[in-house]
């Protein structure tokens, strides 16, 4: 559209008053036809979120999308309108913006903000969810399912898929969410994930001073004079903190979005909250679809017809299955899906009114430890809980097998989860790290990450992780190298070579297969890494090796000398 000097004026006065802007809005309307659509975008000058974004596709995935003003940081601010044209009552002034349209609008807009959204079809927008709902996310408690992988690191800092590690995803989607205020239950603590949580999120949240209040922080079990113990399950770790989550009830928290830190998934909770708050439920719980097959790896729920859950079961087999079967259209499944998949299982993700999660951990039920199997069942003999229906891609990966799976499927085409989405992107640390170099190489169905350097090797449905080296002949197939935090300079490489020690990465000649290579481990040459003899466990942690459910693993800082075969 044309600019006038008002327009301009408006533009470059953010913070001006909600009367001034309207009264701006009005001058404009008697200089502009009607009919002209326009979206006006108002932007201050401070840095918005930038290169946070680290697709492997292009190295300036991160810059477009930060450039796009979705998510401002600090203090920028974005405000937009559509205006339609005339034609039937549902074209009015405000039938257009969505609820995404009001992303960002700050509070600072005060009631002009609020005039813009007023349109009751508007769905709780995203400053609502900031003021009311506090993200909980359960990292697990010491990882042993995932060991070693965790021997050295809390498992919320677990790398994944090449760039990112385990906490991204729920993180991730609670930013994406309009949640800005989220607390991670750890059951200790580790420097990596300290050190990527202040990293990667800060300034994307709007912590710090000049922020909005947002905060991601890392709570570990700790001894108290009133709690001696570790987290004794998810519902514990939740119950130690209660007093740390009320305090941010004085700032308007009423609903804790509760989240397990071991789920691959891409997930819009203002929906899930949303759902929640208009059903009046004390408690929702969100629910995949399944069919038989794999419904019997899950604790299952049987719903009403109005979505009440009424009873769990878990893990059920044979008759005891078949029981639990249930109408998933209830739950906004199409009939052919529904006759597909019957059964509904609980993602371990749970909305709770903030009186109704206190009242259940301190009064009702202050011994039991955990949710799935216990405050959930109980809560819904006499409680509203209310099933929500997540019907994509989810994946439990907390087991060492379903983690293996899960990251070599990110390679696949199509892969079933997909990192790259411009509109909801997984956040990580910003490292800023040059493009991967791969000279004369062979590679089908693989993420290379930044930093990586591959030269004249064979790579085959793999992930090759941050500032990966990749020696010269080297096979690697099946397999997750997660890549290291520190580069060797070529000098220092040489020099170790001529010592006969083991640079970082993986040496000339070495075959990689059904592997997974930790962080900062050193392979020699011409080794063979892919467990021939089919060995389903064992504990070779004296040679850096570890082998759980048929998958080898070279612990992170190993050494592994040249021509060692397993």
């Amino acid at each position: 559209g044309h600019h006038t000097n008002a327009d301009q004026t408006l533009i470059n006065r953010t913070s001006a008053t909600s009367a001034e802007l309207k009264k701006k809005k009005r001058e404009r309307g008697q200089t502009e036809s009607n009919n002209q659509p326009f979206i006006m975008v108002t932007t201050s000058t401070t840095t918005s979120r930038r290169s946070v974004v680290r697709g492997t596709s292009s190295s300036s995935s991160g810059r477009t999308l930060g450039m796009t003003h979705r998510r401002p940081v600090g203090r920028s601010q974005v405000f937009c309108r559509a205006q339609a044209g005339p034609g039937g009552e549902n074209s009015g002034r405000r039938g257009q913006p969505t609820a995404r349209k009001a992303v960002s609008v700050e509070e600072s807009f005060g009631a002009f903000a609020n005039d813009v959204m007023e349109d009751s079809a508007l769905m709780m927008n995203k400053t609502d969810m900031q003021k009311t709902v506090l993200g909980v996310i359960l990292g697990g408690g010491a990882g042993t399912r995932l060991y070693p992988l965790t021997k050295k690191r809390a498992k919320p800092a677990v790398p994944l898929g090449a760039n990112y590690r385990l906490i991204d995803i729920p993180v991730s989607n609670c930013i994406n969410s309009g949640i800005n205020k989220m607390y991670c239950l750890t059951q200790f603590n580790s420097a990596s994930l300290n050190r990527h949580m202040s990293q990667a999120y800060n300034s994307i949240v709007g912590g710090g001073p000049a922020g909005r209040g947002g905060f991601v922080e890392v709570l570990a079990a700790q001894q108290s004079p009133t709690n001696p113990e570790w987290f004794q399950g998810t519902a514990d770790a939740v119950r130690q903190y209660l007093w740390l989550f009320q305090a941010a009830e004085r700032d308007g928290i009423e609903n804790y979005l509760i989240l397990s830190g071991d789920h691959l998934y891409r997930m819009d909770y203002s929906d899930f909250v949303e759902k929640h708050v208009q059903s009046g439920a004390d408690i929702t719980v969100s629910a995949l679809p399944c069919d038989e097959k794999r419904a019997s790896a899950f604790g299952l729920m049987k719903i009403d017809d109005t979505g009440r859950i009424f009873e769990f079961s878990e893990k059920p087999e044979g008759d005891a299955l078949r029981q639990m079967r249930v109408d998933t259209t209830v739950l906004g499944l199409d009939e052919q899906r529904a006759e597909e998949m019957p059964y509904i299982a609980s993602m371990g993700i749970y909305v709770f009114k903030k009186e109704v999660l206190i009242d259940l951990l301190n009064e009702k039920m202050p011994t039991a430890n955990d949710f799935g199997s216990e405050i959930i069942p109980e809560a819904a003999e006499d409680m509203r809980v209310q099933a929500y229906l997540f019907n994509d891609y989810w994946e439990d990966i907390g087991t060492m097998k379903s983690f293996f799976d899960a990251n070599l499927a990110l390679a696949q085409h199509p892969p079933r989860f997909e990192f790259y989405d411009a509109l909801n992107p997984i956040f990580t640390s910003p490292r800023f790290l040059p493009p991967a170099k791969v000279q004369n190489c062979q590679v089908s169905d693989a993420i290379i990450s930044h930093g990586a350097c591959l030269e004249d090797c064979e790579v085959e449905n793999a992930i090759i992780g941050l500032r990966s080296r990749v020696g010269r002949g080297v096979t690697i197939r099946d397999s997750m190298l997660m890549g290291s935090d520190y580069y060797e300079s070529e000098s220092l490489r040489q020099s170790l070579l001529a010592e006969g020690k083991v640079p970082i990465g993986i040496g000339d000649g070495s075959l990689i297969q059904n592997t997974i290579v930790d962080k900062n481990a050193r392979v020699g040459k011409n080794a063979v890494l892919l467990n021939k003899a089919g060995v389903e466990e064992a504990n070779l942690e004296e040679d850096g090796l570890y082998i759980r459910s048929g998958i080898v693993t070279v612990l992170a800082d190993a050494t592994i000398p040249d021509g060692f075969e397993i």
